[in-house]
Order: C-alpha cells, then sequence, then structure tokens
C-alpha cells in the first residue's frame, strides 16, 4: 500500500471551476473520505487521483512517484463504483477473476487470489453462481473482490454503497471498515452521507463548491467544526447557529439574555453561536437565561427532539430525554453547555472560538 500526496489541485470545466487548489495527505493504511454535496468537487477529485481525469493544475503523488500525467493503467489503483459494474454474462468467479486475467497472471496464482479474496469477503460459497441472481449486498461483495484480488496500492470507493437500502447499507458500512482493517488497505472513499463517514473514515475532508472545509478525524470535525458550512452539514439535526450580539461589556446575548461566557473578540464582526441539540438543556422559564417555546416534538425511541423558537423567531432543537415532558405551546429556559459550543464570524463562516475557549 502507498501514502497518497495531493499538492494544489485544481480542475476547471470551461469557465467551471470544480476543484480548487485542494492540499491533502492520505497516509498509508488510512481510510479517507471525501465528504458533501452534489457538485462539491469531491468525485473529481478521486477521479484526478485514479487518473480518469486530468488535472488543471497541481500534483498528485503516489508512493513518492510524481503520477499527475500518468494513464489511470499505470497507477497500480483499483476502483469500485456505486453501480457494481459486473459482468453479467460471467459468474462470480469469473467477474473476480477478470482483471487478474487481463494482466496475464498465471492460471494457478489467479485461482489462489480468487480464493482468498472471496474467503475474506465471505462469498466463496458463491463462486459458482451467476452475479444476475446475487443480492445487491452480494452483488457489492463480488465487486469489492474484483478490487481487492489485484493487491493495488490504493483503492478508489465511489459512493459504493449507495444504490443499497438504508439498513443493509448501515450493515456494509461496517463490513467495509472491518475489511478495510484486516487489508489496511489505503483508502479514497467518496459520499454524500454522513453517517457512513462517520463510522468509517479516520480522516475527513468536508467539501463545498471545490474547496476543502476541513480536513479533520470525525471527532474533530463534529466537536469543533471549522466553518458555518461544516457544522450545519454534520450532525443530524445540524448544530444549531443562533445569531447573537454583544452589549456593552462584551457579553453575548441570545434571546436578549446574556450567557455565562467569556467577552466576545471586539473585532469580531458579527457573531453567531452553535451549539449541537445534545448540548441544550431545557430548565423553567425563569432567571437570567434565553426563553423558548416549544413547536415540534419528534419521538425517537429513548430520546427525542424537541424543536423551539425564541422570540425573535430564530428556531433552535434540542435533544432530550423520552422522559421530559414537552409540548407543543410549552416554555422553557434554555441551558447551552458553555464547554461544548462554537462561536462563528457572520461575514465569512469561519470559526472563532469552541467549547472551554469561551468559558
Amino acid at each position: 500500500m502507498a501514502e497518497i500526496r495531493v499538492e494544489h489541485l485544481a480542475k476547471r470545466f470551461g469557465d467551471f471551476v470544480a476543484v480548487r487548489d485542494s492540499s491533502f495527505t492520505v497516509r498509508d493504511g488510512e481510510f479517507f473520505c471525501l465528504l458533501g454535496p452534489s457538485g462539491c468537487g469531491k468525485t473529481t477529485t478521486m477521479r484526478m487521483i485514479a487518473g480518469l481525469e486530468l488535472p488543471s493544475a497541481g500534483r498528485i503523488l503516489l508512493d513518492g512517484e510524481d503520477v499527475t500525467m500518468r494513464r489511470a493503467a499505470e497507477r497500480d489503483i483499483a476502483f469500485v463504483f456505486q453501480l457494481f459494474a459486473l459482468y453479467p454474462h460471467m459468474n462470480v468467479r469469473a467477474n473476480i477473476a477478470f482483471p487478474l486475467r487481463a494482466q496475464g497472471v498465471a492460471r494457478a496464482e489467479i485461482a489462489q487470489r480468487v480464493a482468498d479474496a472471496a474467503r475474506v469477503l465471505r462469498i466463496d460459497h458463491l463462486l459458482d453462481s451467476p452475479v444476475a441472481g446475487l443480492s445487491s449486498g452480494d452483488r457489492q461483495r463480488v465487486a469489492l473482490g474484483r478490487a481487492i484480488v489485484r493487491r493495488p496500492k490504493a483503492f478508489m470507493m465511489d459512493e459504493p454503497l449507495g444504490a443499497l437500502d438504508a439498513e443493509f447499507r448501515h450493515t456494509m458500512c461496517g463490513e467495509l471498515r472491518a475489511l478495510h482493517d484486516r487489508l489496511r488497505a489505503t483508502t479514497v472513499y467518496v459520499t454524500h452521507d454522513q453517517s457512513e463517514a462517520m463510522a468509517m473514515a479516520d480522516t475527513i475532508a468536508v467539501m463545498n463548491h471545490g474547496v476543502i472545509e476541513q480536513l479533520a478525524p470525525p471527532q474533530q470535525i463534529y466537536d469543533r467544526p471549522a466553518s458555518m458550512y461544516v457544522a450545519e452539514f454534520i450532525g443530524s439535526p445540524s448544530m444549531n447557529l443562533l445569531p447573537c450580539v454583544r452589549d456593552a461589556a462584551g457579553r453575548l446575548l441570545i434571546g436578549g439574555a446574556a450567557l455565562d461566557l467569556a467577552p466576545a473578540p471586539a473585532d469580531s464582526g458579527d457573531l453567531v453561536l452553535g451549539v449541537r441539540p445534545e448540548h441544550v438543556r431545557l430548565g423553567a422559564a425563569e432567571g437570567p437565561v434565553p426563553r423558548a417555546r416549544v413547536y415540534g416534538v419528534e419521538y425517537l425511541g429513548t430520546t427525542q427532539i424537541v424543536a423551539l423558537t425564541l422570540p425573535d423567531g430564530t428556531q433552535i432543537k434540542a435533544r432530550t430525554a423520552a422522559s421530559v415532558a414537552a409540548r407543543v405551546g410549552d416554555a422553557f429556559g434554555l441551558h447551552l453547555a458553555a464547554d461544548r459550543i462554537a462561536l462563528f464570524c457572520k461575514s465569512d463562516g469561519r470559526a472563532l472560538r469552541w467549547g472551554t475557549e469561551l468559558g
């Protein structure tokens, strides 16, 4: 396996800029996820790494070698697509063996490597079955087998679970990560689904309009979002973003009530306070705390999402225990966990402070 280094990568299609000056390193054996909505540049970035697109600018290094202008066939990278791309007239064994036969590998070695890949993926009992009769999950395993049988330097996976139903997608997330841990394969994984990225990735690059907004491990991205875009994109429900003002003493006010936080930077401009729903506690609507009124409750079994409105119309959500009595029309005081909030600059969306920096 190998390290992948991307330096100032850019891609233009005429006047449209798909990727802007992206730089990052995928460490040897790392599970690296490119995450973002459709059109953000994540698939284009991966296609350039794989050699399916040539960059407009920048460099790509694979295992220390500059492969920027090399063809895909010269990069020793395996690709797994969303729609499987299996050969319907071949059985499972022939599908997995196909890339080895194309490379002229000896027949005995092909048989051994196909058997090894099938055993790792737990489809050895299906080797002589036609792929047309397989379930979506088994077909995805065959597609993975065709990739790993080559023993490439790196794997590129473009929304490989996108065609599966939600329940099975969750199961395959666990299996994919377990497969990665067994193979220790350098993997670049593209998805728009934050739950997949958070469950599997060692490092996530959150992309927006061709730009990497944040590059960090999953927990850091969740706890310390680098921008309002990341704060809104990650989390279900997403982070609450509340416009706030400073009084003469520099204290932050939400809904007319001052929060028990350190004074805001004097030169930071208009501010937005971010807090995750699980860090909002509902209490009595009395004392110097922001007040809000319930307009909706979503029951989730052991927890519930309570949606509230502040006096100025700002909406906020709280994740509470299902045992908390909250009905539409009820009034509550809002208690925000001071060590778990973020402060953003409204004009450019960047994060200014997080958590204990505000306490």
